[in-house]
């Protein structure tokens, strides 16, 4: 079982920057790939970034790519998003899951084969 908590949210003008966090229960979270996902009111949710158990791969959602960062911290059960040049469209709850890879530079940007989720967190642009 993995308990995952986010944290980092808010509001912010366009053009600005947000850096998410999500922590990770458990002595198993080198085990997982790390995704961030997102969902805009009406909206389905939606992949905006993964990464590897090791931290060696990373993959984005065209929308994000050279405005968003994704890293991770394994000896602190750590994920986070660094969120740059935030436009209005950005806006929606964000949510930290993991998923349980076998194969270390694996990565899945598929909702469905993620194995645990935070409860979100609210990230609002203005313009």
């Amino acid at each position: 079982q993995v308990h995952l908590v986010e944290s980092g949210g808010g509001l912010v003008q366009a053009g600005g920057s947000l850096r998410l966090s999500c922590v990770a229960s458990g002595r198993t979270f080198s085990s997982y790939a790390m995704g961030w996902f997102r969902q805009a009111p009406g909206k389905e949710r939606e992949f905006v970034a993964t990464i590897s158990r090791g931290g060696h791969n990373t993959y984005y959602t065209h929308s994000v790519k050279g405005r968003f960062t994704i890293s991770r911290d394994n000896a602190k059960n750590t994920v986070c998003l660094q969120m740059n040049s935030l436009k209005p469209e950005d806006t929606a709850v964000y949510y930290c899951a993991a998923d349980r890879r076998y194969l270390s530079d694996s990565l899945s940007y598929v909702a469905g084969e993620y194995d645990y989720w935070g409860q979100g967190t609210q990230v609002t642009v203005s313009s």
